[in-house]
Order: structure tokens, then C-alpha cells, then sequence
């Protein structure tokens, strides 16, 4: 590939990457700590496409015969997936993936002791993990008693609706679910991928995931109330 093609990728690649990092959609791919590494990584790229582009400029004017033989017109097809990238970035995975996904929370989960939930707040605001696992692995101990408010996305299994929040360990390439059943009364509106904030209480009812077997908790439902998409999809 030419040295003047280069310089356009490596631009438009570190352009873009410090467009996702402005607008915040590098939230869809990786966790929030990697914010100082693409900014970094994003200008270091620019600054080459700059160096890169002089090069070419030079060697052109110092050529002798004044042209080249060039390159197939096909490598600046090159371009296509950088572009798609700055005009449409795709969204954080929801409810397609996790309903073909096996959740997270398995045999492997630390079962080391859960600290109380604070008497003065309520509700109780946990994430789908931490309840997933002190309902699962602590037998629901350090939740009875407590009301619980949980936020995620809706998915179905089957005529079933549950709740679900993606988990990423570094990006949404090892995302995996997590997923709550729910007990007692539900409107009757829930799409999918709808975010939505579940005020209840610990229901010791448990069931078993589709894909990969493991034990789904369930949570006795007081109040469902549709929320806007969070900035932050992921845990």
C-alpha cells in the first residue's frame, strides 16, 4: 500500500478512536479505566499519520521519473471498515446476545462471606452480580429483610421475562450475562432490551439457566419502572 494511504488509515483509525472517547461510545466496547488508553493510543496514531503523510510527500517530489507504478486501486477498500466505524457505531450488547449466552454467575463464583447491607437505606441499590451472588451463594442471608433496587435490561427465555446486565471482565468481546428471575406481579409492557429499575425483596425461588445450567435467583417484584438507557450498559 502507498505511504499516502497509509497516512489516511492510521489518521482516520486514530481519529476515530478519539471520537469514541469524546462521545463516550467506547463505553459499548471496553470498561470505563480504558478511557487513558485510547486517548493516548488515538493521538500517537494521528502523529504518525502526520509523519507518514510528510514521507509520502517528500518521496513523491524527489522522485525521479515524477510517478509510480502505484498500487492496486483495491487496497484503499482498506478505508471502508475505519469509516463504518466513525459514522455508525454499534450499540452495547442487550438482549439478542444474552438470551444465547449462559450467565455469568457459576460454580467458580467466590463464596467467600458477603458484608451486610446498611439497615439505613432504602432501598438497597446492588448491582445484578452482587445480588446474583449473595442470593445464590450466601442463601440469601445479608438480603432478607431488605428491599432491593436493581437496574438492567429486559430478556425473555422462553414466555418468561427476565432481568439482565451484561458483565465484561476488559470488553464486550468476553461479555457475559447476568440474570434474575422475577416473582409477583408484572406489567405487561416489558419489551426487550428495555431498561427498566425492579424495587423488591429476596425470593428464595431459583431456577436454571438454558444455556449452560447454572442457577438463576429470583427476586420477589414490588414495583418495575422503565429507565432511560444507562451511559454505562456494562458492569
Amino acid at each position: 500500500m502507498r505511504r499516502d494511504a497509509q497516512a489516511v488509515i492510521l489518521l482516520l483509525v486514530g481519529g476515530g478512536m478519539l471520537r469514541l472517547a469524546w462521545t463516550g461510545d467506547y463505553l459499548n466496547y471496553v470498561k470505563p479505566y480504558a478511557f487513558w488508553l485510547i486517548v493516548p493510543a488515538g493521538a500517537i496514531l494521528i502523529a504518525v499519520a502526520a509523519i507518514t503523510g510528510v514521507n509520502a510527500w517528500q518521496a513523491r517530489k524527489e522522485a525521479d521519473d515524477g510517478h509510480g507504478h502505484g498500487e492496486p486501486k483495491v487496497a484503499w477498500l482498506l478505508l471502508a471498515p475505519v469509516v463504518g466505524m466513525l459514522l455508525v457505531a454499534p450499540d452495547a450488547l442487550g438482549s439478542y446476545e444474552a438470551e444465547r449466552t449462559g450467565t455469568v454467575v457459576g460454580a467458580e463464583e467466590n463464596r467467600s462471606s458477603y458484608p451486610e447491607l446498611p439497615d439505613d437505606v432504602d432501598p438497597v441499590p446492588l448491582t445484578l452480580l452482587d445480588y446474583a451472588s449473595r442470593a445464590i451463594f450466601d442463601e440469601g442471608q445479608t438480603l432478607e429483610d431488605h428491599r432491593i433496587q436493581l437496574r438492567g435490561f429486559i430478556l425473555y427465555e422462553g414466555d418468561e421475562p427476565q432481568l439482565a446486565r451484561m458483565v465484561v471482565s476488559c470488553c464486550a468481546a468476553d461479555a457475559r450475562p447476568v440474570k434474575i428471575g422475577f416473582d409477583g406481579e408484572l406489567p405487561g409492557s416489558l419489551e426487550p432490551d428495555q431498561w427498566v429499575e425492579v424495587v423488591g425483596e429476596y425470593s428464595p425461588r431459583q431456577g436454571r439457566d438454558e444455556i449452560n445450567g447454572e442457577l438463576v435467583p429470583y427476586i420477589e417484584v414490588e414495583s418495575v419502572t422503565p429507565i432511560p438507557t444507562p451511559e454505562n450498559e456494562y458492569q
